[in-house]
């Protein structure tokens, strides 16, 4: 006998409750990902290390989360997405507590580790949850909802990270998930339905080794690359050479498995497979550089405080927040292609003519209010994105979102990675070019100027730091850009899409005319 699906075992008020729980689990976990950046400084002299230790309290929440969600469908087809979600939100709220209490980096790293394994149980199971429980025709906007919490907790992390450094305690960012979490578990564990899964599979332990060894190696070299100056460094080198010949090893015992890790047949559908490459390269090569980009620009160059940062962000937040149901809606009632089009073509126009102009003089709060435009893309982008890749996976769903999140762990990480190395690397070619073509008798009299008010040395200083920050200003200008350009690069595969649904629709239309 052929079980009901679960969208039709619901009622409404159950779906609300049961959207409820599964949304303030993913707005807890992704939210860590970013309040987190915001008070590493902070962390050091509680945890008795210096920067460089302290970023390992990232890496490691990054790569165990991304090395997790490889499982999540396995574990699906033994206890099911309802037993995932509890246990991922469990492990999330208890290792919240630890990263609260650590005084030690090693206890830090170790909880952080534990907390990015239940993050990536939350996130798959929540949305393969949601997905199910709406109808076909109102998945558009299960995936808006969803995709409020997947792009707008990252937005708001400076701005409630910010608050709570300043006004309360850096501890506080992981004691705020406590009551959240336990009050959340408990409704999850009374509204989320049994589900009885489908199938059954072994895990290859043998392919998930090698794959999670590729993973945590690459995430480290790309976190840890341009501080430790990338070929230069023994530890870059070996870590390289480790990511490479694992992900060569993975390959081979996919090939020689009776068992893969993965139905590579998946990647045989046409919509899933470009809403995949969008997802690596316009996601993670592109918007994560422009996420990672705009809090250094507000911090590092312009030079306010963290707090006063996250209320900058806070607009292009909230216009995320609010755009992505009705993006959800949009696609729903129409096409998701032309929904995504949409996005694409505001972020794509943001991303290169209006992020790129931003400079030390640009008002701080007219650039503030131009990132509302980038927000409404980035809002328009996920829903219909998401809606494209899954509806027609049917019990490949769970797989298809495990693959998804993974792409977005790792194109992220390359786009961080990016957006690093070209902000130092234009930086110093700008500082260069401006010391190459300066007039030295006009630079001369400047600092014989500046010795009336200061001493030769300190004159010398000033100078020199004038030099930087125009460098440091363009450098950002240059970086924003080449986010840009990433994120043309990456919207190639949707133009593709978009060209054929054109084309079948005038054929569509040209074979209902009358002959």
């Amino acid at each position: 006998m052929n079980q009901k699906p679960l969208y039709e075992q619901v009622n409404p008020l159950e779906r609300m409750l049961i959207t409820l729980s599964l949304m303030v689990g993913v707005f807890m976990a992704i939210l860590d990902t970013t309040i987190v950046d915001i008070v590493v400084p902070k962390m050091m002299a509680p945890l008795s290390t210096d920067l460089y230790g302290v970023q390992w309290v990232i890496t490691a929440y990054m790569t165990m989360a991304a090395s997790g969600i490889l499982i999540v469908h396995w574990l699906e087809s033994k206890i099911g997405l309802r037993r995932v979600f509890l246990i991922g939100l469990f492990l999330f709220v208890f290792a919240s507590f630890f990263c609260g209490q650590a005084a030690s980096l090693d206890l830090m790293i170790a909880s952080r580790t534990v907390q990015g394994f239940g993050e990536a149980l939350i996130v798959v199971s929540a949305e393969s949850l949601l997905f199910s429980v709406y109808s076909p025709e109102k998945r558009g906007l299960a995936m808006g909802i969803y995709g409020l919490g997947v792009s707008f907790a990252p937005a708001l992390g400076p701005t409630l990270g910010g608050y709570i450094t300043e006004h309360i305690n850096w501890r506080w960012i992981f004691y705020i998930n406590l009551p959240i979490g336990i009050i959340n578990f408990l409704l999850a564990f009374l509204t989320l339905p049994h589900q009885k899964p489908q199938e059954t599979f072994r895990l290859n332990f043998i392919s998930f080794g090698f794959v999670s060894m590729f993973t945590v190696s690459l995430l480290i070299v790309l976190s840890k690359g341009q501080q430790q100056g990338w070929w230069n460094s023994d530890f870059i080198l070996y870590m390289s050479l480790i990511s490479v010949f694992s992900l060569l090893l993975f390959f081979l015992s996919e090939l020689l498995s009776m068992e893969p890790l993965i139905d590579y047949s998946i990647f045989r559908i046409k919509e899933f497979f470009v809403a995949f490459l969008i997802y690596c390269f316009l996601l993670g090569f592109s918007m994560y550089q422009v996420f990672y980009l705009i809090p250094l620009y507000y911090e590092n160059l312009k030079g306010i405080s963290t707090m006063h940062t996250g209320l900058h962000i806070l607009p292009m937040a909230l216009a995320i927040g609010l755009s992505s149901p009705v993006a959800g809606m949009i696609a729903d009632k129409r096409s998701e292609i032309l929904s995504l089009t949409v996005a694409t073509f505001l972020y794509i126009y943001s991303a290169l003519f209006i992020v790129p102009k931003f400079n030390y003089f640009t008002p701080s709060w007219s650039s503030s209010l131009s990132l509302i435009v980038m927000g409404i893309g980035m809002g328009f982008f996920f829903a219909p994105t998401t809606t494209l890749a899954l509806k027609k996976l049917g019990e490949k769903t769970t797989l298809g979102i495990s693959l998804m999140h993974y792409i977005r762990f790792v194109g992220g990480s390359f786009g961080t990675a990016l957006a690093t190395n070209d902000l130092q690397r234009y930086m110093w070619e700008n500082f260069q070019r401006s010391v190459e073509v300066q007039n030295h008798n006009i630079v001369m009299d400047y600092l014989q100027g500046l010795t009336s008010l200061f001493p030769e040395d300190k004159a010398e200083a000033v100078f020199y730091g004038i030099q930087q920050l125009y460098a440091y200003s363009d450098s950002f200008q240059r970086t924003f850009f080449s986010a840009g350009l990433w994120g043309l690069l990456g919207s190639l595969p949707l133009f593709i899409l978009l060209f054929l649904y054109m084309k079948r629709r005038v054929r569509s239309w040209l074979g209902s005319m009358p002959s």
